[in-house]
């Protein structure tokens, strides 16, 4: 097989990591603008009403909210296993964008092609755009990777550039996308035909530069390339695990459970609060109303802003810098905080659902999430790096997206409590239970974790030990967090 080159850089770094910086951000903002409308959609009125969804309950939507986001995490599995032993990275970003595409395509088929079908054509499209998300997302952040060779220093901007991408993506997704449907008439068709024509231009853009500024980078199956390097090495030996290595996996188990307190938490951002946001808060700036899907893009627009500050934080703090358990104490905490927000929208409403709250209660509820996320998200993902051992990483790192997993489908199921229908004054009454129990679980888990921290670390044996100067030490702590989010959007 000839081996093409990637060709040229720019800003220092190859011109195929702008090549894939716009695939991603173009594919991220397919993807939050599909997630950004589609509870609205399902509990939107029926057509023959009035409406442009699908009329079902709340309940039922952010059932089928967590299922949804329960499999964006696990179909990846699978995906990265076929790129890795027949498809290669390339192709299975190619396969799964087209199905990403034709997935929203077909979400966005008009209720009047398909009369007395709708739902049967919402589930394929839905199962259609899964099944993309699996060939895509394990992939692209890979790629990132591989462009480098191993100890080049400029890996870790390249994922903080990368980053920039997603998240770029991830804001502009619910501005634009709720201004369409909003120009359409509250048409949610629209919308997800917009989050398409966002993934045919991911797909262009792969088609036409793909071969000229990566070379031969992901078209060849990893296992492959893994044969290759076994039978030039001879055959590794399979060894038990050691001690450490068994307490360093408790650790990842431990931090696991944790983990799925908060992202069950956190992501109530698209379900049950994107439900608060359009029926509860008064949206209304002189005589215009702010879209309900601007405020998803919230949380990428402060990431944006604050991941560098909070960084600097820690690499500014020196030796008083928390470790990973501390911080994820932190997260829980900061993610509880973010509930007595809401809980403070539903008190201003006084139980009246005609009412409506301030809009800068979400506002700091997201501010105090996404605070809480770049405490602990990028931890995670990291911590798993440095304790797993080598010969099982991949089936660490396939557990802890598990753990994510399983979080949004429990996140949909404890959304689902606002109930099936009912009064307005009881579902608020609902909601304000569920964001209180939210709080206070998450803050009473930040204080366990807490009180764990140091026989955590010592279950750690010294893997978070580093000697990075000040410099160093800040480009990998903004890395850690870019290549989480690379990773976890």
């Amino acid at each position: 097989m000839s081996a093409a080159k990637p060709q040229g850089t720019m800003l220092g770094h190859p011109k195929g990591l702008f090549l894939l910086f716009t695939t991603e951000l173009w594919e991220r903002f397919s993807y939050y603008a599909m997630r950004a409308i589609l509870v609205l959609y399902l509990v939107d009125a029926v057509q023959s009403q009035g409406g442009h969804g699908l009329g079902w309950t709340q309940a039922d939507a952010l059932n089928l909210y967590g299922t949804f986001t329960g499999l964006v995490y696990l179909t990846p599995l699978i995906g990265g296993w076929l790129a890795d032993t027949f498809l290669g990275q390339r192709k299975a970003i190619i396969i799964g964008g087209a199905l990403m595409a034709a997935g929203q395509f077909i979400l966005g088929t008009p209720h009047a092609w398909v009369q007395g079908m709708e739902t049967e054509v919402f589930y394929v499209g839905l199962g259609v755009l899964i099944l993309g998300n699996g060939l895509f997302k394990p992939n692209i952040s890979t790629m990132v990777g591989d462009l480098y060779e191993e100890g080049d220093h400029r890996r870790d901007g390249a994922f903080t550039i990368f980053y920039m991408g997603i998240n770029v993506g991830a804001f502009l997704s619910g501005i634009i996308v709720g201004s369409v449907v909003a120009y359409f008439d509250g048409n949610f068709q629209a919308g997800f035909i917009c989050a398409g024509i966002g993934m045919v231009i991911s797909l262009i853009i792969q088609f036409l530069f793909a071969q000229k500024l990566l070379g031969d980078i992901g078209r060849t199956p990893a296992a492959q390339l893994e044969k290759q390097r076994a039978a030039e090495k001879g055959e590794v030996r399979k060894e038990p695990l050691t001690k450490v290595e068994r307490d360093r996996i408790k650790v990842i188990m431990i931090m696991g459970l944790f983990t799925i307190i908060f992202w069950a938490g956190f992501e109530q951002a698209g379900g049950l609060m994107n439900l608060f946001t359009n029926d509860f808060t008064d949206r209304m700036i002189g005589t215009w109303e702010v879209p309900t899907t601007w405020f998803q893009s919230l949380n990428a627009m402060f990431i944006v802003i604050f991941a560098p500050v909070v960084a600097s934080i820690w690499v500014r703090l020196g030796d008083r810098e928390p470790n990973s358990p501390v911080k994820f104490a932190l997260g829980l905490v900061l993610l509880a905080t973010g509930f007595l927000f809401m809980i403070g929208a539903v008190l201003e409403m006084g139980g009246d659902a005609s009412a409506k709250s301030s809009m800068w209660w979400l506002v700091g509820a997201y501010f105090f999430h996404t605070m809480g996320e770049l405490c602990l998200s990028p931890i995670g993902l990291s911590m798993v790096t440095k304790l797993a051992p080598l010969r099982i990483a991949s089936l660490m790192m396939g557990a802890w997206f598990l753990f994510v997993a399983a979080a949004n489908k429990i996140g949909g199921i404890i959304g689902s409590f606002i109930g099936h229908g009912g009064e307005k004054e009881e579902q608020l009454a609902n909601a304000m239970s569920i964001f209180a129990g939210i709080a206070i679980t998450a803050a009473l888990s930040g204080v366990i974790l807490y009180f764990m921290a140091d026989k955590l670390v010592d279950w750690m044996h010294g893997a978070e030990d580093s000697h990075h100067t000040e410099e160093e030490a800040l480009e990998e702590e903004i890395a850690i967090t870019a290549e989480h989010e690379a990773i976890k959007r």
